[in-house]
C-alpha cells in the first residue's frame, strides 16, 4: 500500500506536516476538527504538499526528516 508525506498550511499561515495512505481523506478530517488538535483552531486548511513513498515505514521517515528543517 503506498503512502504518502503531506504538508497543510493553516489559515493563520501555518505549516503542519503528516503521514497517511489516503490524504485528501486525511485534509478532510483536518476540516473537521477531526485530525490533529493542533490544527484545530487553524481551519480550514489547504493541501500545499504530499510525496508518495511505498510503505509507511519509508513516508515516517521522510516525515521525520522535513521536520527537522529549519
Amino acid at each position: 500500500m503506498d503512502w504518502f508525506v503531506y504538508m497543510v498550511k493553516g489559515s493563520d499561515d501555518s505549516l503542519y506536516t503528516g503521514i497517511s495512505p489516503n490524504v485528501e481523506k486525511r485534509v478532510d478530517l483536518h476540516n473537521r476538527g477531526l485530525g490533529a488538535k493542533s490544527l484545530r483552531g487553524k481551519r480550514p486548511v489547504i493541501l500545499v504538499y504530499k510525496e508518495k513513498f511505498k510503505n509507511r515505514s519509508e513516508a515516517s521517515k521522510r516525515e521525520g526528516e522535513i521536520k527537522n528543517f529549519s
